[in-house]
């Protein structure tokens, strides 16, 4: 090889270095139990990352039903059970991404392994779930906060991924999405304006059964509400004990939680966290 086509591969390879993700530590699924995944214009790649928290689902108060419906389903799946892809919707702050986590911590020693990702990586998701396919552990492939505007193509590649290619997704593979949105895409007047009552039949337009089927391929749909009074003071109250101790809720606590949630507009499992952090932060800097 003459000096002059070294210097030009050179050149190349100096060129494409800017195009290539930075090295990562390699994937051991035997330790690693969670990871996310980056997609960039060559395929993408599995990033380890560190459990958020310790919290389990014993911490998730005000959410029972949901909790046993999620937990039934992935030890199904973990057991080689049938099971459903799961989506969680529901009001801002209500539990659903923090009982996926929870989830993690509660079923990782039992072979959960969860990858996350972004919405904006979606169209990368068929390569995704095509490396995990010959991989011996159990996968949840999770997308948080997940909605699409009207105009956004990434949803079809979620849904040929669910339920929408000649293989579907391999068996070692689950994927749950938390959103604010029941369908998880914009529903307008105009959608509506479509519906028909053909008989005693309703009939929805085009466009409404285009945003349904995306939620529709979910088996599994957990709906989260806002929190009462009552709930929400047991949540305050957990975390105030957790955070601090059982001295340090007490009637003054009680009303301080009562206003924290009335300045913010909304009772809520995030809510009730947020109050006991500030409560037991100002509580240990007076002390």
């Amino acid at each position: 090889m003459d000096a002059e086509l070294s210097a030009r591969l050179a050149n190349l390879l100096d060129r494409v270095e800017a195009f290539l993700p930075p090295p990562s530590r390699r994937i051991d699924w035997s330790h690693d139990v969670a990871a996310l995944w980056q997609r960039h214009p060559l395929g993408g790649q599995l990033l380890p990352v560190p459990v958020r928290d310790a919290a389990t689902l014993d911490d998730l108060l005000g959410v029972e039903r949901q909790k046993r419906a999620l937990l039934a389903n992935t030890r199904a799946f973990l057991q080689g059970l049938p099971a459903n892809h799961a989506l969680l919707w529901g009001s801002r702050g209500s539990g659903k991404s923090s009982m996926v986590r929870a989830l993690l911590n509660t079923l990782a020693g039992e072979g959960l392994r969860l990858i996350q990702v972004d919405r904006h990586d979606l169209a990368g998701l068929p390569g995704l779930v095509q490396q995990l396919r010959d991989q011996p552990q159990r996968f949840v492939v999770y997308c948080d906060d997940l909605s699409f505007e009207a105009n956004d193509d990434a949803y079809k590649a979620l849904k040929s991924v669910l339920d929408g290619t000649l293989t579907g997704p391999p068996d070692n593979v689950l994927l749950y999405a938390t959103s604010n949105r029941r369908h998880l895409l914009p529903e307008s007047l105009a959608d509506n304006q479509q519906t028909q009552l053909v008989g005693d039949e309703l009939h929805h337009g085009d466009a409404v059964e285009e945003k349904i089927s995306l939620s529709d391929r979910f088996g599994l749909w957990l709906a989260f509400y806002p929190f009462n009074q009552a709930t929400y003071l047991e949540v305050c109250e957990h975390w105030v004990v957790r955070l601090g101790g059982p001295e340090d809720w007490h009637a003054e606590a009680r009303e301080a939680a009562i206003r924290f949630a009335t300045l913010r507009g909304g009772r809520s499992g995030r809510a009730a966290w947020q109050f006991a952090c500030q409560w037991i932060g100002e509580q240990r800097l007076d002390a």
